[in-house]
């Protein structure tokens, strides 16, 4: 059942006070670097309103609206399967691990991290900063992970803790918007903020390749229904060797070949075992594969070329649509 509270119900003060009794609650740890003047046992940091929405026991929407008059830090450090940030006016720098990236109105970012690697995020001082959270909490009982209100979404974490940056699509800024400025009674107001949500998570998480691999309800190692044993090991073969190699020159006909079968039998086995056609596998192995090579410092044309892309303006277009943000600002940042 969905609640709608209001940690902060009106434009009112937010002390420091305040935010350490919200960083309790939800396993934050705040930082007042401007706050020098320990007469004051619980000075302004800010004035403003949080919202807080939650859907269900696994999925909670928060929004803040606020005017930072000092500066803040925060580390989250309880465990998270997936949180997600777009920032709707203002800017912050956000923090993970090594990784570090400064984000303005119409980034966004998702990321895993646990009580070891914490989320750190800094709020500088004086601006309007308006931002729009998404977490994904862990189950109380399996299967976790498994699903969102019984919807067939793998949204599995990384095994190791993960930040990945993203731009938000204009109409899905207008839908937040949109969404943020409406006054429906509280179950329209679920509804709402449930389908965005779940769109916020289809465009920010990240695509690993190991979600392309038979994992539904028909349970690991299983074969999918009209397919043999042999055509099976053949197809795994194949999409291994697709992971491991992306940047290699493929030919339909010569895949089919390697599989034993032919094309049109190899088109339709493979779309039926992973759910997606070759070359739509092949391009996000190599787009996956480009992520990593531009965060080691390649350049956007040593990037493509070193992931099978021919042109560069291909690789880029392909990257943006595939991750909402070009490749030279993933380089830029790294």
């Amino acid at each position: 059942m969905a609640t709608l509270g209001s940690i902060a119900p009106s434009c009112i003060p937010i002390t420091t006070h305040d935010l350490l009794a919200i960083g309790q609650r939800f396993g934050i740890d705040y930082r007042f670097p401007e706050a020098s003047d320990r007469s004051q046992p619980a000075p302004c940091v800010a004035r403003g309103r949080v919202m807080d929405v939650e859907i269900d026991p696994t999925l909670r929407v928060t929004h803040s609206d606020l005017d930072v008059l000092h500066a803040y830090a925060s580390t989250s450090r309880r465990t998270a399967p997936w949180f997600l940030s777009v920032i709707l006016e203002g800017r912050i720098q956000v923090r993970l691990g090594r990784q570090s990236f400064q984000l303005q109105a119409g980034d966004a970012f998702s990321a895993h991290f646990n009580e070891q690697t914490g989320l750190e995020v800094f709020q500088p001082a004086p601006q309007r900063l308006r931002i729009l959270n998404v977490s994904l909490l862990a189950c109380t009982e399996p299967p976790i992970f498994s699903s969102i209100n019984c919807s067939p979404i793998n949204v599995a974490p990384p095994v190791t803790p993960l930040l990945h940056t993203w731009k938000v699509p204009q109409f899905l800024i207008h839908s937040l918007e949109t969404a943020l400025a409406s006054n429906w009674p509280i179950e329209r107001q679920r509804l709402l903020w449930q389908g965005l949500a779940l769109q916020l998570l289809a465009h920010g998480l990240p695509v690993p390749i190991a979600s392309l691999e038979p994992s539904d309800e028909r349970g690991a190692g299983s074969i999918p229904p009209g397919l043999s044993h042999r055509d099976h090991q053949r197809l795994e073969r194949l999409r291994q060797q697709l992971e491991h190699s992306p940047n290699q020159d493929y030919r339909l006909e010569q895949l089919a070949r390697n599989a034993a079968m032919s094309p049109s039998s190899l088109r339709t086995k493979f779309q039926r075992c992973y759910g997606c056609s070759i070359f739509d596998y092949l391009r996000r192995c190599r787009l996956t594969q480009a992520q990593e090579y531009l965060r080691r410092g390649y350049s956007v044309q040593q990037t493509a070329h070193a992931c099978g892309y021919r042109h560069a303006t291909n690789f880029a277009t392909a990257f943006k649509r595939a991750f909402g943000i070009a490749p030279h600002e993933v380089h830029h940042r790294h």
